[in-house]
């Protein structure tokens, strides 16, 4: 099938449903990022996003997202990266990329850490809500010293956690859950307040549970092209 929905509208229909369900949560509009992730699509994709208004995107694989940074060095574009990130291409990573939405190993830190840096990197710490460790996350218990170990990490800036609600299931706890853990970071971080939940499919309630970077790909791009 080919979706024939102009991206404009798609944007703007997301943008809408947003700004609705920030309304319902008694939520400042402005407390929250839109980042459109843009995996599998071309780079002349994000250009036209740009025109639209995007700032924020967000790829998940670093040989993709490293040659779209490339070619797109002309635009003020804030790069997320969101998929999980092998520590021997962390410092790649890191070139491009503003903000990292999965530090979850000790090893990355390390690959990340740099004491050179004049701007420090954003880094959320990924959690872990399944029972899967094959899925990425540090596991809530271990969540707090991990924080500090990102938090004491040169050229990282600790600015919150992020969680990705188990699939097949009512989204809400897992987002639930994920603020408390957030609230736990917060006591020894306070300024670690970021909190990188909700997708296509439940952005809405990950704004009722506080989300302030949605990660919303399908919603907006359309379906992905066919990329062998």
């Amino acid at each position: 099938m080919v979706d024939l929905t102009p991206l404009g509208e798609r944007l703007a229909e997301v943008d809408d449903r947003i700004a609705d369900a920030a309304r319902a949560a008694s939520r400042d509009l402005s407390s929250i990022t839109r980042i459109v992730i843009t995996k599998f699509h071309p780079a002349s994709l994000v250009r036209e996003l740009h025109g639209l208004g995007v700032r924020d995107v967000g790829e998940n694989r670093h040989q993709e997202a490293q040659a779209k940074a490339a070619e797109l060095a002309d635009l003020d574009l804030r790069w997320n990266f969101v998929g999980q990130l092998q520590s021997k291409k962390a410092r790649q990573v890191r070139a491009y990329c503003q903000s990292i939405h999965s530090v979850d190993r000790d090893s990355l830190i390390t690959a990340l850490a740099n004491d050179e840096a004049e701007t420090p990197i954003d880094a959320f710490v990924q959690v872990n809500l399944t029972d899967d460790h094959g899925r990425g996350g540090v596991v809530p218990a271990d969540l707090e010293a991990f924080a500090d170990r990102v938090a004491a990490a040169p050229g990282l800036r600790l600015c919150g956690i992020m969680g990705v609600a188990p699939l097949g299931e009512d989204p809400r706890p897992a987002f639930a859950a994920l603020r408390g853990l957030s609230e736990r970071v917060q006591l020894q971080h306070p300024e670690a307040s970021a909190l990188s939940m909700g997708m296509s499919g439940d952005f809405a309630e990950a704004i009722s549970e506080g989300a302030t970077h949605l990660r919303i790909g399908t919603a907006i791009t359309g379906n992905r092209p066919d990329h062998g």
